[in-house]
């Protein structure tokens, strides 16, 4: 009952996404993310020839971590397997030359805009805005507005957190992240509950949360 109780969750998350305009953005993204961030190039399975069939790989989902690959990228939404799974979308930035605490604030500033793709979506809620952004040696500090923490079932609220530290991490997978709303420390997410230790890593987004 309970597992049908987060399908049916899930279902109603990436219709309500769909239709009541988290999808509606101007801004250009990169091409589509592959449906398994875990090997974007990874080629269709081979023909059955009669030796055992390969199993697939499973579609990544924020507890299994989507491609370590250190470029600056932006995390969406897809609805893989009944499940919200991270999709990175890379992001050329404006200036190449530019350091990477301004090519992270580029990122975070085209996350919060939504995407443009029908076939991705975003957890985070319209309006929200990035306050500041700081790159320091134990991790990176940022701070956005109250709006990030609005609305959203315990799917929706653990979906829009991955995409945030997926996206703060992009250049550094192993980065720390410091999360503050409004110049206060997040430590509780959501009418939930969702308990966010500080800092916050990929690895432990992928411990202490599951879609």
């Amino acid at each position: 009952m309970a597992k049908r109780q987060r399908s049916h969750e899930l279902k109603k998350l990436m219709a309500a996404m769909l239709t009541v305009g988290l999808l509606a953005c101007q801004a250009p993204v990169a091409d589509n993310p592959p449906l398994d961030p875990t090997n974007p190039s990874s080629p269709s399975p081979a023909p059955n020839t009669g030796s055992p069939t390969p199993t697939a790989s499973p579609s990544a989902s924020p507890e299994e971590a989507p491609a370590e690959t250190a470029e600056l990228s932006v995390y969406w939404l897809k609805s893989a397997e009944e499940k919200l799974a991270l999709a990175p979308s890379k992001l050329t930035p404006k200036q190449s030359s530019a350091p990477p605490e301004e090519q992270l604030k580029e990122a975070l500033e085209r996350l919060l805009q939504g995407p443009a793709n029908a076939d991705v979506a975003s957890g985070i809620p319209e309006g929200t805005k990035l306050n500041t952004l700081e790159m320091k040696e134990d991790g990176v500090y940022i701070d956005i507005s109250k709006e990030f923490t609005v609305g959203g079932g315990s799917a929706a609220m653990q979906g829009r957190l991955g995409q945030l530290i997926y996206t703060v991490s992009s250049l550094n997978p192993k980065e720390s992240v410091w999360i503050s709303v409004d110049g206060e420390p997040l430590t509780v997410l959501g009418g939930e509950g969702l308990v966010v230790s500080q800092p916050m890593t990929r690895q432990e987004f992928q411990t202490e949360f599951s879609l």
